[in-house]
């Protein structure tokens, strides 16, 4: 990777639907906080900055994660608005910035490398796929050849949508020199009143940006909002040798 690299992690998430106190990052898998995975991945690769977004109330995270930057998200309003927070942290960064999940341990080096470098292919914004055996739940994504047109939720998706089986794992890649002009453009007009990042493809697509996508497996994008997905996440890694 050539260009200046820098990486957002999403950690103001809580732990609450985990039944815990901790913060969701701090929730341990493998005897070790989830952020932990992520941050010993994203080590290896040599980023330029990395910056979490921490809820105020984040204290515990903030402590783990340094010395890397963090900043505060005041109110959870969406992905597109947790992303947003990072604006002054990178000022004035134009290489290319991953967007991860807190919960995401497993996702490799490798798998970042890949969706990273698949900017250089002239994309502004690449998303990171999946195929699960299920895939009722999660935004489909619509290609045309190489090329994204489309992340479409679920409850939003026709017939013929929903036998799309290739999937949205949540994780992006952006060319920093778009990345906050498409976030100023996404709106709160939907029935959650949140800011979603998936809605930087469609802004893309419309200032004549190309957007594309790179897959993985399923288990590697496997997160956890649950005891029994944590515990799912143990398996995954133990299998895997770590």
């Amino acid at each position: 990777m050539s260009k200046k690299t820098a990486a957002i992690i999403l950690a103001a998430g809580k732990g609450s639907r985990m039944k815990s106190n901790l913060p969701k990052a701090m929730m341990p898998v493998a005897e070790k906080p989830m952020i932990r995975h992520i941050l010993n991945t994203l080590d290896k690769m040599n980023f330029d900055k990395i910056v979490v977004v921490t809820s105020p109330d984040g204290d515990l995270v903030r402590k783990e994660i340094a010395p890397h930057d963090y900043c505060i998200q005041d109110q959870q309003l969406g992905t597109g608005h947790a992303v947003n927070c990072a604006k002054d942290s990178l000022n004035g960064f134009d290489g290319k910035v991953l967007v991860v999940y807190c919960d995401n341990p497993l996702i490799t080096q490798n798998t970042f490398e890949r969706a990273l470098n698949k900017l250089d292919e002239g994309f502004s914004v690449v998303v990171l796929g999946f195929t699960p055996q299920d895939a009722a739940r999660y935004g489909r994504l619509k290609m045309k050849g190489d090329e994204l047109e489309s992340i479409v939720e679920y409850k939003d998706a026709t017939e013929e949508e929903k036998n799309i089986r290739f999937c949205n794992s949540g994780v992006m890649a952006f060319d920093g020199k778009v990345l906050f002009d498409l976030l100023s453009k996404i709106n709160s007009n939907n029935a959650a009143g949140e800011y979603y990042l998936t809605d930087t493809v469609k802004i893309a697509r419309q200032m004549g940006l190309k957007c594309s996508a790179i897959e993985t497996s399923a288990e590697e994008v496997a997160g956890a909002n649950t005891q029994e997905e944590l515990a799912q996440l143990e398996t995954y890694l133990k299998r895997r040798g770590a």
